[in-house]
């Protein structure tokens, strides 16, 4: 980890979280499809903040459905020493009974909480957040040990954020409040029409299509109130009929990497929705 008391910033700041989806590819090989010269970034599916991480925006709003990442993000940005005293306590006891102890135990405080959401998503399956129909978190121990990692700089993640609003809300809700001088990034679970999808799991509840379509209207209001915005999505056939006649589109391919067998990974085709 960069020493807590550094001042010295690095150019890049890595996203702390690893989240299904994440799009560390897209900014290592299309940063040029992304706009420059606006006044806000917003993002109404954070996950792992890939693209708030590289951007830096000076000002911005963040939000997602899901509470346990947005407490995360917020007491990492209020309260990062507390967290990374509490990782250091994680990293010494890691082992396999103490994940699945760790993984069953309800924390109290919030450094505790945030601390414990991290050290899972780093030694868990693939870094993936699943829970089950009781909200209980049950993803299984993954080959990772290590829990505090050389890129973190907590103290450079914590002074970004303090830029942030970090909200707990519906996507429509933080869509509707932006308009010109916005950039809106959007980055939503990739359910497609008839769910032939493995990316449909948000939260405890389904991102169902109808979701989807709730997202599009909202994509054309924000348009329409001179916001930027940019979607990432499935590239499908019902996806692209959905968005048609909306912005300009650009198909692209990707590594795929949260299959548990390897002959079951390959590339994987995203559809960008680009109005700016």
């Amino acid at each position: 980890m960069v020493s807590p008391n550094s001042n010295d910033t690095p150019q890049i700041l890595v996203p702390f979280l690893k989240w299904a989806g994440g799009k560390r590819w897209l900014l290592d090989s299309h940063a040029d499809v992304f706009p420059t010269g606006f006044n806000r970034y917003v993002e109404p599916f954070l996950g792992g903040g890939s693209v708030f991480f590289r951007i830096k925006p000076e000002a911005s709003m963040l939000s997602d459905i899901n509470p346990r990442l947005i407490e995360c993000y917020v007491e990492i940005r209020d309260n990062w020493r507390a967290v990374y005293d509490i990782l250091k306590r994680h990293q010494r006891k890691h082992n396999k009974d103490y994940y699945y102890e760790e993984r069953s135990r309800k924390r109290r405080s919030s450094a505790e909480k945030a601390a414990q959401f991290i050290y899972l998503n780093r030694t868990c399956w693939n870094g993936l957040f699943r829970v089950n129909l009781s909200g209980v978190f049950n993803v299984p121990i993954g080959t990772k040990d290590t829990v505090l990692l050389d890129s973190d700089d907590f103290p450079a993640i914590s002074d970004l954020l303090k830029k942030a609003d970090v909200l707990c809300q519906d996507f429509e809700e933080t869509i509707e409040s932006c308009g010109h001088g916005d950039f809106l990034y959007i980055d939503p679970p990739y359910t497609v029409k008839h769910n032939f999808n493995g990316f449909v799991k948000y939260n405890e509840n389904i991102f169902k299509w109808d979701d989807q379509i709730r997202l599009r209207d909202c994509v054309v209001s924000a348009i329409g109130r001179g916001a930027r915005v940019m979607v990432s999505n499935a590239d499908h056939e019902s996806v692209r009929a959905l968005y048609e006649g909306i912005g300009r589109h650009i198909s692209l391919n990707r590594s795929s990497v949260i299959a548990g067998k390897a002959d079951k990974r390959g590339t994987v085709n995203e559809l960008l929705v680009l109005s700016c």
